[in-house]
């Protein structure tokens, strides 16, 4: 029972480290954009239903957003990226 618990604590640890080396990445090649990026990206795999890919690039916005106070939250333009991604009209 202990093995399978530290097995699941190592398996949350490596993803929790992937999210972070993928937030530190964004905002290394899109600077204050990095956000929106990492919400395209999440918004594409929720268009292709991909819940895995969604939930990581959902869980990468969120550590870009907590990595970097300069970077650009605007909830417009997280809806107008949604919006393209999944192919629905502007409003």
């Amino acid at each position: 029972m202990l093995r399978v618990l530290t097995d699941w604590i190592e398996k949350r640890r490596e993803i929790r480290l992937r999210w972070q080396r993928d937030a530190r990445a964004l905002l290394q090649s899109h600077g204050q954009h990095a956000y929106y990026e990492a919400q395209r990206r999440a918004s594409r795999a929720r268009a292709l239903h991909d819940r895995a890919r969604f939930w990581h690039w959902a869980k990468v916005a969120a550590e870009v957003a907590r990595l970097s106070p300069d970077v650009e939250m605007d909830m417009k333009t997280v809806q107008a990226i949604a919006d393209e991604e999944l192919g629905r009209p502007r409003q």
